[in-house]
């Protein structure tokens, strides 16, 4: 059963630098050049903790990082009898107990995502895995969603009912906190001092917050319209043209956004003898992405490369997960400078569907 209670603002401070001596501490933190990043705090009483602005990063990078080496192979040269052989020694990172400080339901939910992808019951990737044990998070619910967001559309926020372990909203001189899974329970009972009994006034006021955020959103996206009208029919090529000739191939919406998790695996030599195996992001936009043996690549990258990414997200992932693996977090608004982001593409959509797409081109 859930627990609730108050933690004063002023004790926020001491609790993060009492956590901070068994765990590594992950925060946003703004940083000298104005951005707000997710970044390891070695020293608490330096670092700026940016709960106000969203963080352009999100905690993907930590469970998954851009680039890493799966493993080491060497090479055994057998001259006399005319052949090599290579050993494989894999490369598991420290499984690191940390606790993720100031995660949006977004982030949250993104992970709880991606836990799908790479902790499916049969098939477990043992290096994200290394990473995701040992973590704990204390997300905090918005109590007023930021420009570009749209997480009420994907029911991915503004506040959740589970995943995290501590969930925190803002009541002005305090925080209410919700317990989640067992590891928030016993870090409430493991630190009693900080935690105080909540009033009934307290849970009207965490009640009228969560109310009030849902009615405080900018932007009105349509997810499961164009995820209908996706399951019906094919996109108006029209769409598709226009905003693959906008998109400049750069990647930055796969880069930034906290569900994808395309990559590529490559060798690199280090000597004669020895060489890394390694595993890097990669995005479906890019013109390389399905290029094959003998340079021939099935996919018009020119025109398709769109078309491969928000199927992906709004038709092949519901198909495969239930539902579409946009969190509505935003970040691809504000990223792409083509303007080829999910929103743009799910109103084109969802305006031309208002006429029907059945025999649009």
């Amino acid at each position: 059963m859930n627990r609730n209670f108050i933690l004063k603002k002023d004790h926020l401070q001491p609790l993060l630098r009492k956590l901070s001596k068994t765990h590594r501490l992950v925060a946003p933190v703004r940083n000298d050049f104005g951005d707000t990043l997710f970044t390891e705090i070695t020293r608490l009483d330096s670092a700026v903790i940016d709960l106000q602005n969203q963080p352009q990063s999100s905690l993907k990078s930590f469970f998954f990082p851009q680039q890493e080496t799966l493993c080491s192979y060497i090479v055994d040269k057998k001259l006399n009898k005319g052949k090599m052989e290579y050993s494989f020694h894999a490369r598991l990172p420290e499984n690191a107990p940390t606790v993720f400080f100031g995660v949006r339901s977004c982030d949250m939910f993104a992970v709880m995502y991606t836990d799908m992808i790479f902790l499916h019951q049969h098939e477990r990737d043992i290096y994200y895995e290394q990473r995701r044990d040992s973590s704990i998070f204390i997300s905090i619910g918005c109590n007023r969603p930021f420009a570009n967001c749209f997480c009420n559309a994907t029911r991915s926020g503004p506040f959740l009912d589970g995943g995290f372990d501590l969930q925190l909203t803002d009541l002005g001189d305090r925080w209410f906190v919700e317990t989640g899974r067992p590891r928030g329970v016993r870090l409430t009972e493991e630190w009693p001092g900080f935690f105080t009994p909540v009033s009934e006034d307290d849970k009207r006021k965490q009640f009228q917050a969560e109310l009030e955020a849902r009615g405080l959103f900018r932007k009105l996206v349509h997810v499961d319209l164009a995820v209908k009208l996706l399951a019906e029919s094919e996109p108006p090529e029209r769409i598709i043209e226009e905003l693959s000739r906008r998109c400049q191939d750069c990647g930055g919406c796969a880069y930034i956004c906290p569900t994808c998790t395309c990559f590529n695996i490559s060798d690199l030599a280090l000597n004669e003898d020895s060489g890394e195996r390694i595993r890097s992001w990669d995005a479906c936009t890019f013109s390389g992405f399905t290029l094959m043996a003998g340079n021939h690549n099935p996919v018009n990258a020119a025109s398709e490369r769109i078309r491969k990414r928000f199927l992906h997200k709004l038709r092949h992932d519901v198909e495969k997960h239930g539902r579409p693996s946009c969190v509505g977090c935003g970040r691809c608004v504000e990223m792409c400078f083509g303007g080829v982001d999910i929103v743009r593409f799910i109103d084109m959509l969802t305006a031309a569907g208002e006429n029907g797409l059945q025999g649009e081109k």
